[in-house]
């Protein structure tokens, strides 16, 4: 196990074991994605495609700060969720729009327009500054607190859960999904913006993927089990005061994803470059769409 990779085990807090999973799962595919640069001679953009919970995140950092150097590549994250909207032009869309806009989440809170400018940059060589969003605050943080991106990096590994959706047909939104939709969205108002907006600029800002990797929970359900799990985490933690939610909060939370994440998981296992299928506790149980190991 190099340095870099204990490294970042223990500052994730994962166990030592984690060791083998980076050994059998993540060091194939940073090897497979260092092959899809090598071919193209250019920067790429990598989206991570996962639902809540399901280990974007983890996956992305071990790529950019231990496997790819590795193989002697630049990688830099750009994470989805901090391109939310501030918490005033939410609630800008939720006077205008609808009000299930004020919460963050789906296509519609998002800079589309900043995201586009932070990939465009970094994959024409040159450096961005990288916003930062705050869930605790649900606000985006000042300018003076966010990062820059080095100029020129290889691979640009864009993470969200979202990353890579299309929009649903149109006969596919006349029925609610849940009981969020069926009483605060009775007319589709919502779903149909978030939909209308997957189409047309989020196509647009997905258009800069030069591939797609997928970590596919087994069921929506267990999205929604392992949520609960984290946040009931948080509050046995959390000092007085605190802003952890209850089950029952978080369940509404969560019910504002339920109808992408079900599509996604429907469709694009067979769009994706490469699907890593997760078990019931999260492990990875196979990748498909690896390249042979070099010899």
């Amino acid at each position: 196990m190099s340095d870099a990779v204990a490294a970042l085990i223990a500052s994730e807090r994962l166990p030592a074991s984690y060791a083998a999973v980076v050994d059998r799962w993540w060091r194939p595919l940073a090897a497979t994605i260092a092959g899809w640069h090598r071919a193209a001679g250019r920067p790429l953009v990598i989206g991570v495609n996962g639902a809540q919970g399901s280990g974007k995140s983890t996956l992305c950092a071990f790529l950019e700060h231990a496997l790819l150097p590795d193989l002697g590549l630049s990688a830099v994250t750009v994470s989805l969720d901090d391109l939310y909207l501030t918490h005033d032009a939410r609630a800008a869309l939720a006077r205008s729009v609808h009000p299930l806009l004020a919460t963050r989440g789906v296509p519609g809170t998002h800079d589309v327009g900043l995201g586009c400018a932070i990939l465009d940059a970094l994959r024409g060589g040159e450096g961005a500054a990288l916003p930062r969003f705050s869930k605790a605050l649900d606000d985006r943080l000042p300018p003076e607190q966010w990062t820059t991106a080095p100029a020129a990096p290889d691979l640009i590994l864009f993470e969200g859960w979202c990353i890579g959706a299309q929009p649903e047909a149109a006969d596919a939104l006349v029925q609610p999904v849940n009981e969020l939709e069926a009483e605060e969205d009775p007319d589709g108002i919502w779903r149909r913006y978030v939909n209308g907006r997957l189409a047309s600029d989020y196509a647009q800002l997905f258009a800069r993927l030069d591939r797609l990797v997928m970590l596919r929970p087994p069921s929506f359900d267990l999205v929604v089990e392992n949520r609960l799990l984290q946040e009931r985490k948080l509050r046995d933690r959390q000092e007085p005061g605190g802003r952890a939610m209850s089950d029952d909060a978080v369940r509404r939370f969560v019910a504002h994803y339920e109808r992408l994440t079900r599509h996604m998981f429907r469709t694009l296992p067979d769009t994706a470059d490469i699907l890593v299928t997760l078990d019931a506790r999260q492990d990875v149980a196979g990748i498909e769409g690896l390249s042979p190991p070099s010899r």
